[in-house]
């Protein structure tokens, strides 16, 4: 089955093979893929371990690696024939929330209130397992809402905050 995945702008083809080898972009690669727990696996690719959180939201797939959020979007080659057919694009949503991806606790929110971003910008700094985490903002825009403060504990899933 093939897949185009777009992560931060850039377009990936996958195909899974019947063995459950894959080839990115047309270049086979080794990749060992287990579920630790919910939306939590361990991923062993080109022989480097990875421990990955995956939050399926809508039609967008947040992925957080070793303290980086990647936003990216997944569709088999059905669903791209679809979109390209009808015009449609990915990702042209008119509002973008920034999610919690784990519990943890609101380190630093550097943005405010009506200022302009741009995709890949940190917008909210979580501290979780240990670790800050940088959340970046999904596209370019201007922040609507914030609805977190430093000090704030918060849940998976939790909006943070609302850029339009």
């Amino acid at each position: 089955m093939k897949y185009v995945t777009t992560v931060n702008g850039k377009s990936y083809e996958i195909e899974i093979q019947a063995d459950g080898s894959l080839t990115v972009n047309g270049e086979k690669r080794s990749v060992d893929f287990r579920e630790l727990a919910p939306s939590m696996y361990s991923i062993l690719a080109e022989n480097i371990s990875h421990e990955l959180t995956i939050e399926q939201r809508g039609d967008e797939i947040e992925v957080l690696v070793r303290g980086h959020l990647y936003s990216s979007q997944v569709l088999d080659e059905r669903a791209l024939l679809m979109a390209q057919r009808t015009g449609g694009s990915i990702g042209d949503s008119k509002e973008a929330s920034v999610k919690c991806p784990m519990p943890g606790l609101i380190v630093l929110v550097p943005v405010e209130v009506g200022q302009s971003v741009t995709k890949g910008q940190t917008v909210v700094i979580l501290e979780s397992m240990k670790m800050q985490n940088e959340l970046k903002a999904p596209r370019d825009g201007v922040v609507q809402a914030i609805h977190v403060q430093p000090g704030q504990s918060v849940e998976q899933n939790k909006v943070l905050l609302t850029i339009s």
